[in-house]
């Protein structure tokens, strides 16, 4: 087999089979298979695409090129959620704890954050003492005995998807609906779970700018999953606007906190609930308004709170900071952006805001960027409120006043106030299920 015969054969438009698939996945990590050909093959599924077959196939393949996580002794009650990620994205802060409270077990990977789209990593270590490296024994210990784990990412896991990625950012093919599934997935399939909650945003801080761009990766999304014997459901949901009040990984730890003693605010709390619900549906097989009065009963009672403190405390954190969020040491530096006339907000626009938190120093423009866990900021109005002029909209944090200025300059040209009420986009667009698999 000759790897020039494989993008000769997609370049015309031809489906290759599983055996092609694993010759390229597998001589690519091995570095048999040189870089230049790599994009040709990349270029070529850009132009001409896949079929769910091959997309299915590609997925497990490159599932398979690296470590995986075996959660078989968990039964079927182990469940996953993915975010494909936004601006002020706390959810699985939430919703992860709810789920397991309930009987869920949650045994989570989660990546760090690039650009303004923040990693879940991030956010938990900024809780003094939390470690998302953990050794093999004590990911599966803690699965067992707490039910919740919030781990990070290792570099042995799906080692194509991580060589592969790299080389479309600098080739031009990022934006292959089924390179995107693939990538996203081949890590969901890596890491063990029998059951799959996807949350694939749409608007101007999500990847995906449309309902309708979203719903097509969501399809192929569910897609794969079901191939592979995965049960699915994903929610098309909005990120026109930053979900929440606060966006920055100390400040998002608070807001989640906040949440889950019931003083959330609605849109957060209703799709991390709307998220919960579906975990538990699949996870534990309840009707659908059985599982979402469960998750309701777990944050209401506490029960989630509790699950996501004994997480923490295991992994090194402490929990104190999480019981009372004052103690949480704040930023060195702070401003306002005040309204400049009377008016209902149309914004804040999340991509505007999530720029500024990256200058603010809460995400990183590189992978061995620094950030500061304290940066962020508080959006004290929200798209619809009435403000006056003189009337605190934002607050922004960081660790020098350089950084605060910077931001301070971007989000006040983006503050917009208009003397009509503006449209609210649906929370929730679409619910896409797969066929079931017991």
């Amino acid at each position: 087999m000759r790897m020039v015969d494989l993008i000769e054969k997609k370049k015309r438009g031809g489906a290759l089979s599983q055996e092609e698939l694993e010759y390229f996945v597998q001589g690519y990590i091995k570095d048999q298979i040189p870089d230049y050909q790599a994009a040709a093959f990349s270029m070529a599924i850009w132009f001409q695409g896949m079929t769910s077959e091959e997309t299915a196939q590609f997925t497990q393949a490159m599932a398979d090129s690296g470590d995986q996580i075996d959660l078989s002794s968990f039964g079927e009650t182990t469940v996953d959620k993915h975010s494909s990620g936004g601006v002020g994205d706390k959810t699985t802060l939430i919703a992860a704890p709810i789920a397991a409270a309930a009987g869920c077990v949650v045994a989570k990977m989660s990546g760090r954050g690039l650009g303004f789209t923040g990693g879940t990593v991030d956010k938990l270590e900024s809780i003094p003492g939390f470690s998302s490296a953990l050794r093999t024994d004590a990911f599966y210990g803690q699965a067992k005995t707490i039910g919740l784990v919030l781990a990070g990412q290792t570099g042995e896991m799906v080692p194509c998807d991580k060589k592969l990625y790299a080389l479309r950012d600098v080739t031009g093919t990022v934006d292959s609906l089924p390179l995107i599934a693939a990538s996203i997935m081949s890590k969901k399939l890596a890491a063990g779970a029998k059951n799959l909650v996807l949350d694939v945003k749409c608007g101007s801080g999500a990847f995906m700018e449309t309902p309708q761009e979203a719903e097509e990766l969501a399809k192929q999304m569910v897609s794969i999953a079901t191939a592979c014997r995965r049960r699915v459901t994903a929610l098309i949901t909005d990120m026109s606007t930053p979900l929440g009040t606060m966006v920055g990984n100390r400040l998002e730890v608070i807001e989640a906190m906040e949440v889950l003693c019931g003083r959330g605010e609605e849109r957060l709390t209703s799709l991390s609930l709307a998220l919960a619900s579906e975990m538990i549906h699949l996870g534990l097989g309840l009707p659908q308004d059985e599982a979402r009065n469960t998750a309701e009963k777990m944050l209401t009672s506490g029960a989630a709170m509790e699950k996501l403190l004994q997480a923490v405390a295991a992994q090194g954190g402490e929990t104190k900071y999480l019981e009372n969020t004052s103690l949480f040491s704040p930023a060195a530096c702070q401003t306002e952006i005040l309204a400049k006339e009377d008016g209902y907000m149309v914004g804040p626009d999340a991509l505007m805001v999530g720029r500024a938190s990256v200058l603010l120093g809460a995400g990183r423009n590189m992978k061995m960027d620094k950030i500061d866990p304290a940066a962020g900021i508080y959006l004290t109005a929200r798209r619809g409120d009435y403000v006056r002029r003189g009337d605190v909209v934002m607050r922004l944090y960081a660790e020098d006043q350089e950084r605060i200025a910077a931001a301070k300059t971007l989000l006040s040209r983006s503050v917009q106030i208009d003397e009509k009420m503006p449209s609210v986009p649906p929370l929730i667009f679409k619910r896409i299920c797969g066929n079931p698999v017991r």
